[in-house]
Order: C-alpha cells, then structure tokens, then sequence
C-alpha cells in the first residue's frame, strides 16, 4: 500500500525479520527538519510561542521548518530566521552545523532527518517579533530555555548546544 500527498508518503509493506517471521511494518517518508539556535548579544533569541495543531496547544520553539526536497539544510536555516525571526542575510554573522549528516528523527518509523544549527546573529539591532523571548547563552540560560521547551527536536538543539558549551568548559577550567 502507498499513500501520497505533498506533505508525506506513507508506505505499507511486508518485511522479513532476521527470524524468518513475516511482519506488517508502516513507515513514513517525509521532508526533513532544520532547527536554528540563534545568539543575539548573548542571548539565544525565541520566536513568539505557536498553536501547534499536532499537540493541539501553543509550545515555546526554536525558529524551525522543514527542508525541501534538493535544499541545501543551510539555505532553510537562513530562509527560517528570516521568516521566524525577520533576519535577514545582513543580520546573520556566521551558520554553524551541528551535525553534518542530520540526525534520524524516528529511525524505526520515518526516513525525516533533523539538522541543527547554531546561527551567531550581528549585534546590530534587530527587529524581533514582537513577543519573542530571550535566554542568556549560557549553560543556565540554555537549560532554563530546556525546561520551556517540550518539542523534541528543539530539545535535541539546545542539548547538543548544551554539551559543546560543557565539553569545552570543561577542556578549559
């Protein structure tokens, strides 16, 4: 069975286990994931929080969306800070990966991958959304920003965010 529309193709399909057992398995193939960690003068920058029909609830999130078929993960990074957050190419001082290959999202279900970045933003003033809200960058600020976040692949941003900031710490005492 193969079930298509512009956003996802779910694929029905009959595996064989390592056991010789015969198994109805569903998978989905669907547009992988950018999230962006923007620094502002220090200060990780969020977007407003967003109704999210998907938990029928308004979250708190990084700036995010997904990458189109072809697009280089980098170029949606930029397209999503200036969608989210009104920065444009001017406003970015440096884009940084936090992995190169993306990191499968739900490996046993979904071929999505999600690519994390970590964007340095100029210290020119920026003209944020109104109701956005600012985390100092530090392992305090980032874990305070965890605590607000429930999406799962914003979380997994801020950790590795988090780990970098505590390996390097803990390289320099």
């Amino acid at each position: 069975m193969d079930l298509r529309n512009p956003w996802l193709r779910l694929v029905g399909e009959r595996l064989q286990t390592s056991d010789q057992q015969t198994v109805d398995y569903w998978r989905v193939e669907k547009a992988d994931s950018a999230i962006v960690l923007p620094i502002w003068r220090e200060q990780v920058v969020v977007p407003p929080s967003v109704y999210r029909p998907g938990v029928g609830r308004v979250t708190l999130d990084l700036p995010g969306g997904r990458v189109a078929a072809g697009q280089d993960p980098a170029d949606a990074a930029q397209a999503i800070l200036q969608r989210e957050l009104r920065i444009g190419a001017s406003g970015l001082l440096t884009l940084g990966r936090l992995n190169g290959e993306g990191w499968p999202v739900n490996s046993s279900f979904s071929n999505q991958r999600l690519f994390g970045f970590r964007a340095k933003l100029t210290e020119a003033d920026h003209p944020f959304p109104l109701g956005s809200q600012f985390y100092p960058f530090s392992q305090t600020g980032l874990c305070d920003l965890l605590k607000q976040v429930s999406c799962l692949q914003c979380r997994a941003v801020v950790l590795e965010v988090l780990l970098s900031i505590s390996v390097v710490n803990q390289a320099n005492p």
